[in-house]
């Protein structure tokens, strides 16, 4: 169905079948995020053929793109959210300003970031992790990433209000094209330029710099919301607006940071440099892995956003429910094909004997339980999108949060090296323990309220 007009769009929103629509609005996004991961772990792959040690250093930096991450979708899903519930209630006033408060606020969070960043470059790569030997290299990557801050939040804004308005093509033409110009220069910059780990970082900055701005363009074009900043409030409404939607992205990505500090400094001091490398390759693996889940449920984010602000709450029930059947489905085949060819898929990304033997038995005890994360993924996403942002916030806290934390800092001490590896499947487990009850009121409330 053709969305020229806010009318055929609403339409669309609102009367597509649920598998259709949430397929249609997937698609996309399904390839942009597994495009996005693969970009990502071409630096740990190009970056691997240089050492072990330079494998390391870009793991740690990790964490801080977990943190770029968090502001941009805790701006993105803040506005995004809002703006579709609007939009389902037809009204385009608020949307409008929701969209242009989130953009700004995102660039300017961007940009704090960058300044404080490269002022602390030093002590901050040491909180991250680094060890005597992977410290320049640190420095060298994390130095370039901090430049591109700004402009890598503000296009993860534009990214998730296309998204949420239904306009998911155009939302995955921006991010498969800098995937793919950053998959080219990557070699370009490390090997034939000799920039080292230096090269990887510009090729991440330049090819989300082009990203940003063709997804800009996209925003202009159809029935979507134009960015404009005279449509700028920094009101205590739509501060309230995106506090709500964003939180528990922001919740979910600055407890992975912290989480991936814990783990890269608890693996050096076990394992060093190798154990730290091969946590690293697990957490870029499973990324890719559960990013085809993520887009999934990302598809189906607007379709209970849209619908929710329409009052078509079985609309928002049965997406939920296909979802997390179809999820489910899916993680089974690819955790059973991960755990069958754990040791060859570590050593695709570094053929060192300490760091295949790591990452072989951290990837295989998290693939055991990676089934789970359609139900709790689906449950936050739906839980976000709705609005019902302090279940969601308490439930994207749980899994590298909540739970991941203290046992990152307590199995270790009990179980050695092992103790790194199980962490994540103990907290994946418990995290879905805690799902079933924080969902289980909101899907009740639905099929009462009528």
């Amino acid at each position: 169905m053709k969305q020229n007009t806010p009318q055929e769009r609403y339409a669309y929103m609102t009367q597509t079948p649920i598998p259709k629509l949430i397929g249609s609005l997937a698609v996309p996004t399904i390839i942009s995020m597994l495009v996005s991961n693969i970009y990502n772990m071409a630096d740990t792959f190009f970056v691997g053929r240089i050492s072990t040690q330079a494998t390391a250093a870009v793991g740690i930096v990790f964490s801080v793109m977990a943190i770029i991450n968090a502001l941009g979708f805790f701006c993105g899903h803040g506005s995004g959210n809002f703006m579709s519930r609007r939009l389902g209630a037809g009204d385009t006033r608020q949307a409008n300003e929701a969209a242009a408060t989130g953009f700004a606020l995102a660039f300017i969070l961007g940009a704090v970031l960058m300044i404080f960043g490269l002022l602390f470059l030093n002590p901050l790569c040491r909180i991250l992790g680094a060890t005597p030997t992977i410290l320049e290299d640190a420095k060298n990557y994390l130095r370039i990433i901090l430049l591109g801050a700004p402009f890598m939040c503000a296009e993860l804004v534009v990214n998730n209000q296309l998204r949420f308005e239904g306009s998911a093509v155009y939302a995955m033409a921006g991010l498969v094209s800098g995937a793919v110009i950053n998959i080219g220069l990557d070699p370009l910059f490390i090997f034939g330029l000799e920039m080292g780990v230096a090269g990887a970082a510009l090729a991440t900055v330049l090819s989300q710099l082009i990203a940003f701005i063709i997804l800009l363009y996209g925003s202009y074009h159809g029935p979507n919301i134009h960015i404009h900043l005279r449509n700028v409030r920094f009101n205590r409404y739509y501060m309230l607006q995106i506090v709500n939607g964003g939180l528990p992205s922001l919740t979910r990505q600055g407890m992975q940071s912290i989480s991936t500090i814990l783990l890269n400094t608890m693996a050096g001091a076990i394992g060093g440099d190798a154990a730290i490398a091969g946590m690293s390759v697990v957490t870029r693996v499973m990324m890719l892995a559960n990013s085809a889940l993520i887009g999934f449920g990302q598809g189906y984010q607007p379709v209970a956003a849209f619908n929710y602000g329409a009052g078509l709450y079985k609309r928002v029930r049965d997406g939920f429910f296909f979802c997390v059947k179809t999820g489910t489905a899916f993680l089974l085949v690819i955790s059973t094909v991960l755990f069958a060819f754990a040791p060859g898929i570590i050593r695709f990304f570094r053929d060192d004997p300490d760091v295949v033997t790591i990452g072989m038995r951290a990837l295989r005890y998290q693939t055991i339980v990676f089934f789970l994360a359609a139900f709790i993924v689906m449950s936050n996403m739906m839980l976000q999108s709705i609005g019902k942002g302090v279940k969601a916030t308490i439930l994207a806290s749980a899994r590298s949060g909540l739970f991941f934390i203290p046992l990152i800092l307590i199995l270790p001490k009990i179980l050695g090296l092992t103790g790194v590896e199980i962490t994540q499947a103990v907290s994946d487990v418990l995290t879905f323990a805690i799902s079933i009850p924080l969902v289980r009121s909101v899907l009740r409330e639905m099929g009462e309220t009528k």
